[in-house]
C-alpha cells in the first residue's frame, strides 16, 4: 500500500463511520457515542496505516506538518488530493446506504454536514463556529505533533490523538458538527448542497488556520518538537 492509497482508505473510514453514526445511529447513540465514533475510527486507522502514511486524514493535519517542517508541500499536496477523495466517495457509500430507510431525505436528514447559525443542531453564531474550529484544531494538532515527536510514545500516539478527537467532538458537536478537518466537511457538503456548501468555507479555512498555527509554533521551537 502506498501512502496515497492509505490516505484514501484512512479518510474513507473517518467519514463513513464518523459522519455515518450521525446519520444512521445518532438516535440510539447520542452525541457521546458521535463522538467516539469519530474518535474510535481515528485510533483504529492511526494503527492500521500510521506505519504507511502517518495517518493524516486530514488536510489541516498535513498543512499543519508542513508548517513544522515536517512534511513537503509537493507531498502535501498528494495528501490533500487523496484526503478529500476518500471523503467525497465516504459521503457517496453513506448516501447509498441512508437511502435504503424508508422516509429519509437528504434535505432532512443530511449526511452529518457542519453547520451554524439558525437550524443547526446549537444554533451557535458564525464568530462561534469560527473560534471554535480554529482553536480546537489549534489544539489537536498540538496533541498529533506532541504525540508524534521524537522522544514520545510511539505505541501510545493513536491512542492519544483518538481520544483528543473523542473530546473535542464532545465539547463541540453542538457548535459545529465539529469539522477540524476540511475533508470531513467537503464531502458531505457536496452532496447535501445549499447552507451547507454556503457556509463550506469556514470549515474549510479556519482548521487550516488552526493547524497551520500549532506547527509554526513547534517549528519555531515555541513548543519543543524534540525532533
Amino acid at each position: 500500500m502506498n501512502k496515497q492509497v492509505a490516505e484514501f482508505i484512512g479518510t474513507f473510514t473517518l467519514v463513513l463511520l464518523g459522519c455515518g453514526s450521525a446519520v444512521l445511529a445518532g438516535a440510539d447513540i447520542g452525541l457521546t457515542g458521535i463522538s467516539f465514533a469519530f474518535g474510535l475510527a481515528l485510533i483504529g486507522m492511526a494503527y492500521g496505516i500510521g506505519p504507511v502514511s502517518g495517518c493524516h486524514i486530514n488536510p489541516a493535519v498535513s498543512l499543519g506538518m508542513v508548517a513544522a517542517g515536517r512534511m513537503s508541500m509537493p507531498e502535501a499536496v498528494k495528501y490533500i488530493i487523496t484526503q478529500v477523495a476518500g471523503a467525497i466517495v465516504a459521503a457517496a457509500v453513506l448516501w447509498a446506504i441512508a437511502t435504503g430507510k424508508a422516509g429519509y431525505t437528504l434535505a432532512e436528514n443530511g449526511l452529518g454536514q457542519n453547520g451554524w447559525g439558525a437550524g443547526y443542531l446549537g444554533e451557535y453564531s458564525m464568530a462561534a463556529a469560527l473560534v471554535f474550529e480554529i482553536v480546537a484544531t489549534f489544539l489537536f494538532m498540538v496533541v498529533i505533533l506532541g504525540a508524534t515527536g521524537k522522544g514520545a510514545p510511539a505505541a501510545m500516539a493513536g491512542l492519544a490523538i483518538g481520544l483528543a478527537l473523542v473530546v473535542i467532538h464532545l465539547v463541540g458537536i453542538n457548535v459545529t458538527g465539529v469539522s477540524v478537518n476540511p475533508a470531513r466537511s467537503v464531502g458531505p457538503a457536496l452532496f447535501v448542497g445549499g447552507t451547507a456548501i454556503a457556509q463550506l468555507w469556514l470549515f474549510i479555512v479556519a482548521p487550516i488556520v488552526g493547524a497551520v498555527a500549532a506547527g509554526l509554533l513547534f517549528k519555531t521551537g515555541t513548543l519543543d518538537a524534540a525532533e
